[in-house]
This record gives C-alpha cells, structure tokens and sequence, in this order.
C-alpha cells in the first residue's frame, strides 16, 4: 500500500493537517501486476511447469545413454525404403516439416487475429489442426510400425539397450499427447472465433494464448529431434 497526504480545504499547504489516502496495490486483486491478462500469465506459468518436465525426461534419456554406451542406430531403425533403397529417418524429417510448418500458420493466424480478420482466423487455425492431425497420424504410423513388425516394447527391443523402447514412448507419447491436445484446444478456439465470440468481446487474445502453446509444443518437438533421433 502506498500513501500520499491530501491537504484540508481552506488550510494553506504549510499549515494543513494531512490525511493519509490510500491507494489500492495492484496485488490487491482485480490489477495485473504483470501488465498481462490473466490468461496469457497462466499459459506462461504452465509451459514453464511443463518445460521442467520435458527437460527431465531429457536429461533423464541423456544420462541413461551416457551410461550405456552403446546406442540404437536410430538411422536404421527409423529409416524409410523407397524403392529398394534406405533413406535414414526420411519419415522423422517430414514429421518435422509438418510440425514446423505448423508452426507458421499458427502465426499467421494470431497475425489475422490481431487485425480481427475473422474468416482468415479461422482459416490459419483450421491449418494448423490439419497439420497437426497429420503429425499425430505419422506418429501413430511409426508406433505401429515398431510395434507390430519389430515387437518393440517399453521393456524391450530387438535393436540394442532395453532403455531405448521405454524412451522412445515416454518421450514421443507424451509430446504427441501435447499435439492432440492443442489440435483439440484450436479447435474450440476456432469454433469461438467462427462465432465470432472475440468479436463482441473485442479482443482476440485468446488465440494469442494458444498459439503460445503450439508453439510451445514445435519447440519441444526440435529438442526431442535433435538429442532422440540425431544423436
């Protein structure tokens, strides 16, 4: 709380008798103390909470690999055959592109919604779902493929450490989850803004908020690429 002194009428500066007013703090509630909404703060709060997660998962993987030694070829492992030939991680590198693409039309979006363009809005989020859809179904089309044809479990694989079958489903089902989650929250975004719930509440923050998450979760995908997949 903070205080200043209000001199009484009639009574010069200098002879006044001063009473203390009292001004609100901004931590009192009904003030962003950030300067943010509510919204966006806790989305902040949330990927923090959930990056120490990831980055836990990361380490944990990084440190198991050290003590090993000896890894999975995951250029084998997870590499394409088109005809006759092997092309290493060919389907990792358009799972990528996807999500990566992605991550650019959800900006378009935020960019469309920050000029309350309603129908480009929807379009630029309706994309982003899309892609996202297809990451997920690439993603299932790999489990499968382990799965089913080589019988990798979280316990066990033909390819080398046990350790690597119980990573590769912590990591990539737990970010896949992320994806199917986001595609299912654009979704309602998109629906509120065809409705054009945004428009008579005159702003259209909230698809900011969302595209903070996406991008959250691409961003999660290249550390999960480069230390999984790469090395």
């Amino acid at each position: 709380m903070s205080e200043h002194v209000q001199p009484k009428a009639g009574i010069p500066m200098t002879e006044a008798a001063v009473e203390p007013v009292e001004r609100p703090s901004v931590w009192a509630g009904g003030v962003s103390p950030f300067g943010v909404s509510w919204q966006k703060l806790m989305m902040w709060i949330f990927i923090l909470s959930d990056a120490f997660i990831f980055a836990s998962f990361l380490i944990s993987y990084a440190t198991s690999r050290a003590a090993v030694g000896t890894w999975v070829n995951t250029g084998k492992v997870f590499a394409l055959h088109i005809g006759g030939s092997e092309v290493p991680l060919l389907l990792i590198a358009i799972m990528t592109f996807i999500l990566v693409s992605s991550s650019g039309t959800m900006a378009l979006a935020v960019a469309n919604a920050y000029e309350r363009r309603k129908k480009e809005t929807v379009r630029y989020l309706v994309l982003t779902m899309l892609l996202g859809l297809t990451f997920v179904g690439c993603q299932a089309y790999e489990w499968t493929h382990l799965i089913v044809d080589y019988g990798v479990r979280p316990w066990w694989n033909p390819f080398g450490p046990p350790q690597f079958g119980a990573y590769f489903f912590t990591l990539t089902g737990f970010h896949g989850l992320h994806v199917l989650s986001g595609v299912i929250y654009l979704s309602i975004i998109a629906r509120q803004v065809a409705k054009g719930v945004y428009d008579r509440r005159g702003s259209y923050a909230n698809v900011e908020v969302a595209g903070l998450y996406w991008h959250f979760v691409d961003l999660v995908w290249v550390f999960i690429f480069t230390m999984f997949y790469l090395f």
